[in-house]
C-alpha cells in the first residue's frame, strides 16, 4: 500500500492528521494545474479548495489498488468541466487552427546556469510559453499541463478525463504543435 493509501485509509477512519498531509502534499501542484486552466490565481486558489472539499467527501470511493493522484486530478478535472459548463465559455473545434498574428520568438531549452541575465532571459521565455498557453482551446491546454507541468503519464492522463490513450497522445502533440506555431508566430 502507498503512502497515499495509508494516508486515505487513516483519513477515513477519522485522523484528521492523515488528510492535512494530503492537502500539504498535493495543494501545490494542484493550484499550478487549476491556475495554468484557468488564468486567475484567486480562481485556481478557490477552486482548490472546493476540490479538496470533493476528495474528503470521496475519500470512501477510492481504491487503494490505483495511485492517488490521477483520481485526485480527475476530480479536479471534473471540477473544470462542471465551471466551464456554467461558465458557457465559447469552444472551439479542436481542428481549428488558431490566429498568430504576432511577430516572431522561437524559445530555446535553456542551460541551467547561475547568471542572473540568463535567469532573467528564461522567467521571459516563461512567461510567453505561459501566455502562448492561454490561446490554446482549454481542453488541449489540460492534456498539455497534465503531461508537461505535471508529468503524468499518457495512461494515468486517459484514466484522468477517460479517453483512450492514442487520443491523449495526439491531443498532447496537437497542444504542442499549436504552441510552438504560437510561440514561432509571436
Amino acid at each position: 500500500m502507498t503512502e497515499d493509501s495509508t494516508l486515505v485509509v487513516q483519513a477515513l477512519k477519522g485522523d484528521r492528521k492523515a488528510f492535512e498531509m494530503i492537502v500539504r502534499k498535493y495543494e501545490q501542484p494542484l493550484t499550478n494545474y487549476l491556475g495554468r486552466m484557468t488564468g486567475e490565481r484567486e480562481a485556481a486558489l478557490d477552486f482548490t479548495q472546493e476540490v479538496f472539499i470533493k476528495v474528503y467527501c470521496s475519500l470512501g470511493s477510492y481504491r487503494p489498488a490505483y495511485k492517488f493522484s490521477p483520481w485526485l486530478f480527475k476530480i479536479a478535472s471534473n471540477h473544470l468541466i462542471d465551471h466551464w459548463r456554467k461558465k458557457k465559455l465559447p469552444t472551439l473545434s479542436l481542428d481549428q487552427p488558431i490566429d498568430d498574428e504576432d511577430g516572431s520568438l522561437t524559445p530555446q531549452v535553456p542551460d541551467p546556469g547561475p547568471s542572473v541575465t540568463r535567469k532573467f532571459e528564461l522567467a521571459e521565455i516563461r512567461q510567453k510559453i505561459e501566455r502562448a498557453l492561454g490561446f490554446l482551446p482549454a481542453a488541449l491546454r489540460e492534456l498539455f499541463v497534465l503531461r508537461h507541468v505535471n508529468e503524468f503519464s499518457y495512461e494515468e492522463i486517459a484514466d484522468i478525463k477517460s479517453l483512450p490513450v492514442g487520443t491523449v497522445k495526439n491531443r498532447v502533440f496537437q497542444a504542442k504543435e499549436m504552441l510552438r506555431k504560437r510561440m514561432e508566430g509571436s
